[in-house]
C-alpha cells in the first residue's frame, strides 16, 4: 500500500500539486487520470522519487520516501517495477537480455538463475517465442509486454505504469490492460497507472483518481466514473465522441424503461 498525505509540489512559485491525499491499495489497479497539465505525471515522478515534493508525505507501507536517504532509497527501488511510456528497451540487447538486466543490477543470482527467472516472466506475458529477438524485430505491443516482464522480474511490491497504451491500437491496448490487471491480482502488487485512456479506466480501473489543475477533483472506481456528478470530470470523460454517445444511449434506454 502507498499513502500520499498532503502532497504539494511547486515549480518557481507555481503550485502544480495542491495538497493531495490518496491511498493506493495493493492487489487492485489504481489509475490516475486527467488532461495534459493536470499534474498526473508530476505526481508519478514524486511517487517514484524522481523529483522531491515541496511538502507532504509518501508512505510505502509506512516508510516515508520523502525522508529517506541514499541507501534506503536504493533498497526501496528494488521493490519497484516501472513500465515506461515508450517501453525503454535496450536496442542492443535481445528481449531476454533486456528482461535479465534488472537482475544483473540488483540481484545476487548467478547467470543460470537470472535466465530462469527472466524466462518465467516472459512466459507470464506470453513472450517466450521472442526471447532471442531484438526490440527492432518485434511489434509495439510485444515491446510493451517485454517491458512488463522486465518490470516484474525483481518480483516488485509496487508497479508504476506511465501511459502503458500510448501508441497502441485498441485491441493491443486491451491485451496490455488485461495483463496489467492479471499481474496485479496474481502477485498482489500495488499498481499505479497514469493514463488519459478512458478505455483503460473502464476496463481495469478498480480505483480511479481524477486530477484537475493539480487538485484531486474526484475519486471513485470504473463503475462510478460514467455517472459521476462532477462537471469537470464529465468534461474530461465525455470529450470522446464514443463515450458521449454511450452516455446518450444509456439515457435513452433509461427513459424508455421508465415508460
Amino acid at each position: 500500500m502507498i499513502e500520499v498525505r498532503n502532497l504539494v509540489k511547486e515549480f518557481d512559485g507555481t503550485m502544480v500539486l495542491k495538497n493531495i491525499d490518496a491511498t493506493f491499495q495493493k492487489g487492485v489497479v489504481n489509475i490516475i487520470i486527467g488532461k495534459s497539465g493536470s499534474g498526473k505525471t508530476v505526481m508519478l515522478k514524486c511517487l517514484v522519487g524522481l523529483i522531491q515534493p515541496t511538502s507532504g508525505e509518501i508512505l510505502y507501507d509506512g516508510r516515508n520516501l520523502t525522508t529517506m536517504r541514499g541507501g534506503e532509497i536504493r533498497r526501496l527501488r528494488r521493490d519497484i517495477g516501472m513500465l515506461f511510456q515508450g517501453a525503454a528497451l535496450f536496442d542492443s540487447r535481445t528481449v531476454l537480455e533486456n528482461v535479465m538486466f534488472p537482475l544483473e543490477m540488483f540481484s545476487r543470482k548467478n547467470r543460470r538463475e537470472r535466465r530462469k527467472r527472466a524466462e518465467f516472466c516472459l512466459e507470464r506475458v506470453d513472450m517466450v517465442q521472442a526471447a532471442n529477438l531484438f526490440p527492432s524485430e518485434i511489434s509495439g505491443g510485444m515491446r510493451k509486454r517485454a517491458a512488463i516482464a522486465r518490470a516484474i522480474v525483481l518480483n516488485p511490491k509496487y508497479l508504476f505504469c506511465d501511459e502503458p497504451n500510448s501508441g497502441l491500437d485498441p485491441k493491443t491496448s486491451q491485451v496490455i490492460d488485461e495483463l496489467i490487471s492479471d499481474i496485479t491480482t496474481d502477485f498482489d502488487i500495488t499498481t499505479i497507472v497514469v493514463s488519459h485512456d478512458m478505455n483503460s479506466v473502464i476496463n481495469i480501473g478498480d480505483h480511479v483518481i481524477f486530477l484537475n489543475e493539480g487538485i484531486k477533483e474526484w475519486e471513485g472506481n470504473k463503475s462510478e466514473v460514467m455517472d459521476a456528478d462532477n462537471e469537470k470530470l464529465n468534461d474530461f470523460v465525455f470529450a470522446s465522441d464514443l463515450f458521449r454517445k454511450i452516455k446518450e444511449a444509456e439515457e435513452i434506454i433509461s427513459e424508455e424503461e421508465k415508460r
